[in-house]
């Protein structure tokens, strides 16, 4: 491809207007009578559903897919359906096409469709697609291009304001938050029946699946975010807004006029007229913006977001430099912000990969290295982290991933269990390493891990989808409605029936009349206990009113258990994932419970401070309790106000821990175990986390931080037992509490030496102690046994027996 972007080497056509004027479908015609072709589309969904349509026309064996997170590559494909951020814009094709070009002027995602724009030719013929305001923009750049204005093929028309119960059938919802659009959904499918969901972080399995349940007219609703106003293609009579603003990735703005005329511009299919509205929730469109949208004019685009495209690796700080590199066009904005850009200088002050980054093949590395997209958008230090492991595993030993490692990090995501949310969480995830997985040269064995990151990422797309069924649309033959009748006397039962448990279960809870009670009403009854009624014991098994209800399982980390329900054939799915909801819920509680109460995710969100989000993500992330390590940069940033903050909120400074206070409490710990077993699938260590002190023996393959407690020489010491020595030994007469604890904990002899040794305190005993000492070969007069009868209780609970390996 040319790279000058007023070359006249191609024919370049600028075909711009308003949506439904089959400007895609024109691009894709004429592509397909040129020998070979690419087009960049904004979306991957969109992407996938464009090389559907072009596959069926020519073959699979021809056309290749290339977005962030799939690459389907026959040997030798004639036409490239990419991504525009994907496309290889190094292969030469004949005819090439940019979709959307009008985001060029998005604040994040410009600079590249920017760079498309000057850059990016067929050798033959060029296209650019999108909204009519870039047609001034698209004339300064590229003087000789042809400039074409598509119109309409159907009339849009403003119907002002609507309740769900008056929405006309083939209706779209649009909302722009996952929570709104569940919300908005739930209240459809019990006005309408049943509604199909459409979200941007849906897989586009799973956005193929829901779309193909409303275009067959399973159901005559949908309800979505703005991921159907670029150009997904639905059958649309009317689009009604739930909101006026959104959330752009850094503020909540409202909604620009012709970002609304996007979105309501699907409704009206090829001659079909279309209509726009609101839900009654919000108030009337203003005249202006309506016509706007009706007449399809608003203000034209004068500037785009541009970077740099001519990088300089020769060092970290030079491709720094030439990436913050102004402008030269007037009408060009520097890029104020990209992940990559910010992990760059993140990374490049690591001393690790300093030392690594020693020649431009490695700069190029690890500019590569820091593309890699975060689906999740969590926590930006979360995605750095990932980052850096990638890039140091990448630059030493054969510049490969460590299977193992990968493993590690792909295999929880192998798991279609929970709820919605957390089912996208996962989607969102194995992304990354389905986008990893297609660095081809970062691996051993690519094609495994492509097929097994795309596997997955199926499987859970068609389990995101049965759940999105089962919350959203109301089958015919529903067992909700079954009515189970309270007997006044014992009924026999079936063992082997499957309502045998549930049976019994609803006969003693009977309704308000002492009679029949429905499955929707003993769920009800579940959903709206509170969380003393439930009953969680240290395996994680939940119980309602003294009854098994359901028990926690694995999930991805020890902050995100599972569910399985104990008779999940029981339920209909409607019930089913209500109980799994409220229990879902519950867990989460019991996770705070295990964090002593700690408010992460009030400490984590916007208007935070970076080292206050950072500190309060790792403290989430240890479940409470962090080492000193760990947080001493992080807290050494923060404000003297934000360090207040945390210590109202129970933070408190150990010698060798940051802990939140009520984590290290025996309830709290209790949680902490029963999560690590839950998450390592074993029992802990017998003893943890009663026994204030555990052999190293007892621990087995345990890591005894993750169970609350800390390693000092042969005996793991529970954690809030060692901050309590380790105050004491800070205190200037703390010699006798010292001694007292010692003695609680029937630590002697060299044990007891060594505790003290590694906590920094004298490791001398009391008098007796010392001339026990002296008497080699002999046993301790007297030798506590296993029951822990002997000696003052720790924390309520019995005190550990640690035996002493050293010899008295």
């Amino acid at each position: 491809m040319n790279s000058s972007p007023f070359s006249r080497s191609s024919v370049v056509v600028a075909e711009l207007g308003p949506t439904n004027t089959g400007k895609t479908h024109r691009a894709i015609e004429r592509m397909l009578e040129h020998d070979t072709g690419m087009m960049g589309l904004p979306l991957r969904l969109l992407a996938r559903e464009v090389y559907d349509r072009v596959t069926a026309r020519v073959g699979e064996g021809r056309v290749a897919l290339m977005t962030g997170e799939e690459k389907r590559l026959p040997p030798r494909p004639d036409y490239w359906i990419c991504t525009v951020e994907a496309m290889p814009t190094d292969r030469p094709v004949d005819f090439l096409a940019i979709d959307e070009i009008q985001l060029a002027a998005h604040r994040e995602r410009g600079h590249v469709f920017t760079d498309r724009l000057l850059h990016a030719r067929g050798r033959r013929e060029t296209w650019f697609l999108g909204a009519d305001t870039m047609r001034p923009m698209v004339q300064a750049l590229i003087p000789h291009a042809s400039m074409k204005r598509a119109t309409r093929l159907s009339q849009l028309r403003y119907s002002g304001r609507r309740s769900l119960k008056s929405l006309p059938p083939r209706s779209a919802v649009v909302a722009f938050s996952a929570d709104r659009v569940y919300e908005l959904a739930e209240s459809l499918r019990r006005l309408r029946g049943g509604v199909a969901v459409v979200l941007g972080a849906l897989s586009p399995r799973t956005r193929n699946a829901q779309v193909a349940m409303y275009q067959s007219g399973e159901v005559q609703y949908l309800v979505a975010t703005d991921a159907i106003g670029m150009g997904l293609n639905l059958d649309l009579n009317h689009v009604a807004f739930a909101a006026f603003s959104k959330y752009d990735g850094s503020e909540q703005r409202d909604l620009f006029p012709d970002e609304m005329a996007q979105i309501a511009g699907r409704a009206g299919r090829h001659l079909n007229d279309g209509s726009f509205g609101t839900l009654n929730t919000l108030p009337e469109l203003s005249p202006r913006v309506v016509s706007s949208i009706e007449t399809h004019r608003f203000p034209a685009v004068r500037s785009l977001i541009w970077r740099n495209s001519s990088l300089d690796f020769s060092s970290p700080e030079a491709l720094l430099d030439s990436l913050s590199r102004a402008p030269g066009h007037q009408g060009f904005i520097r890029v104020e912000r990209a992940d990559d850009f910010d992990a760059l200088k993140e990374l490049s002050q690591v001393p690790a990969i300093r030392d690594a980054v020693t020649d431009k093949a490695m700069v190029e590395l690890l500019w590569q290295v820091c593309q890699i997209p975060d689906f999740r958008k969590g926590l930006f230090g979360q995605h750095v982290a990932l980052l850096r492991e990638t890039f140091l595993q990448l630059s030493e030993g054969d510049g490969k991933l460590e299977q193992s490692w990968l493993s590690k990090q792909v295999s929880p995501l192998d798991d279609v269990s929970g709820d919605i949310h957390t089912l996208m969480d996962r989607l969102a995830a194995i992304r990354i390493w389905t986008y990893i997985s297609h660095r081809s040269s970062w691996l051993h064995d690519a094609e495994h891990w492509q097929e097994r990151t795309r596997g997955i990422e199926d499987a859970l797309g068609d389990a995101l989808h049965e759940r999105l069924v089962e919350r959203f649309v109301q089958r015919a033959a529903r067992r909700s409605a079954r009515r189970f009748v309270r007997a006044t006397t014992p009924q026999p039962v079936r063992p082997d029936s499957p309502f045998a448990k549930l049976g019994l279960l609803l006969g003693e809870m009977p309704d308000a009349d002492g009679g029949a009670m429905t499955e929707e009403q003993f769920v009800q009854q579940v959903v709206d206990a509170t969380h003393e009624a439930f009953q969680v014991d240290t395996l994680g098994n939940i119980s309602y009113e003294d009854q098994p209800l359901a028990r926690l399982v694995r999930g991805r980390d020890r902050r995100s258990p599972q569910l399985a329900l104990a008779e999940p054939e029981v339920w209909t799915a409607g019930a089913r994932q209500r109980l799994e909801r409220r229990l879902l819920a519950l867990a989460r509680d019991l996770v705070t419970e295990a964090m002593g109460g700690f408010p992460a995710e009030a400490l984590t969100g916007a208007g935070r401070s970076p080292a206050m989000r950072g500190l309060a993500y790792r403290l989430a992330e240890g479940l409470g309790v962090i080492t000193q390590g760990e947080a001493r940069e992080q807290w050494r940033l923060l404000t003297p106000e934000e360090r207040e903050r945390l210590r109202e909120l129970g933070v408190r400074e150990g010698q060798r821990f940051l802990y939140v206070e009520e984590a290290l409490a025996p309830h709290a710990l209790e949680r902490r175990c029963m999560l690590m077993a839950l998450f390592q699938q074993g029992r802990p260590p017998p003893g943890a986390p009663r026994e204030p002190v555990l052999a190293i023996a007892d621990l087995g393959a345990w890591n005894a931080r993750t169970l609350g407690y800390e390693v000092l020489g042969p005996v793991a010491l529970r954690i809030d037992i060692l901050e309590r020595l380790g105050e004491a030994l800070r205190h200037p007469q703390g010699s006798r509490q010292v001694h007292a604890l010692m003695q609680e904990l029937r630590l002697e002899g060299g044990v007891r030496a060594r505790v003290l040794r590694e906590l920094g305190g004298p490791s001398g005993g009391a008098p007796a102690k010392r001339r026990r000492r002296r008497r080699r070969g002999k046993p301790p007069a007297t030798a506590p046994d296993k029951s822990g009868t002997k000696g003052p209780p720790v924390h309520a609970r019995g005190p550990a027996v640690v035996r002493n390996p050293e010899g008295p």
